[in-house]
């Protein structure tokens, strides 16, 4: 099961994340989410643990818990739609030589 942890510190480390969980169960994966152009962490991230019944203690136990200093929030990481709508059509207004008249 993938699941959403958000409001991460921005200084708290994976290895801080999957020991939380791995409390709970076999952990998979950790992945924190990072801004590619501050190189900073976004406060947000997926931890995937092959158990369900493991996954869900995990999200009950540990939402709004405290980890490193603040309280987060533990939820099943919905997929992400496939047309948000948000930048889906790339067309736009470009140059056309039928436009381009002279007098």
């Amino acid at each position: 099961m993938n699941i959403y942890v958000a409001n991460l510190g921005y200084g708290t480390s994976e290895s801080q994340v999957r020991d939380a969980f791995a409390a709970y169960g076999e952990v998979t994966s950790v992945k924190l989410i990072i801004d590619q152009v501050s190189g900073r962490a976004k406060g947000f991230g997926f931890v995937e643990m092959p158990n369900t019944s493991e996954a869900e203690t995990a999200i009950e136990e540990l939402n709004n818990s405290k980890l490193d200093s603040q309280v987060i929030v533990v939820n099943e990481a919905r997929p992400k739609p496939a047309n948000s709508g948000f930048g889906s059509n790339r067309g736009g207004g470009g140059y056309s030589r039928s436009n381009d008249r002279r007098y």
